[in-house]
């Protein structure tokens, strides 16, 4: 039986296409978000889960893609750029075309983190956003 946990290699993440990255890394990206509100613990679940609806919209995730560049390792980049140069079809209401490449891009840098194994990486990162989005 395959371990669906264990990380993927090198040719299973270049194999893996950018939108299939933002995929996984759209649900990595809410848990972490879903996590620090809960670890917060002075809500009630909707509360926790307005807040964290806010932090998952595109124009959010856009402004965290741009806290986060300075931070990023040449590997990041990468993949952060395969990212942003998907082809995605739409965009949602609320947010300019610009913001949904950059929030595909996030996505697909959470994704490909946790595909291979570096969690703790996705961790550090998630927690520079938060310390950006909460220092002012």
């Amino acid at each position: 039986m395959t371990d669906i946990y264990a990380p993927l290699d090198d040719a299973g993440l270049q194999a893996m296409g950018a939108l299939e990255l933002a995929y996984v890394g759209d649900g990595v990206y809410e848990l972490l978000v879903r996590t620090h509100l809960a670890r917060l613990g002075a809500a009630r679940v909707g509360q926790m889960h307005h807040a964290a609806v806010a932090y998952v919209s595109a124009p959010a995730q856009a402004a965290a893609a741009e806290s986060l560049a300075p931070y990023m390792t040449e590997e990041e980049r990468r993949v952060f750029h395969r990212g942003r140069n998907a082809h995605v079809h739409g965009c949602p209401a609320g947010c300019t075309v610009a913001q949904y490449h950059a929030a595909t891009a996030l996505e697909a840098l959470f994704g490909y983190l946790w595909l291979s194994g570096r969690s703790e990486r996705a961790g550090e990162l998630f927690e520079r956003i938060w310390e950006e989005d909460h220092a002012s």
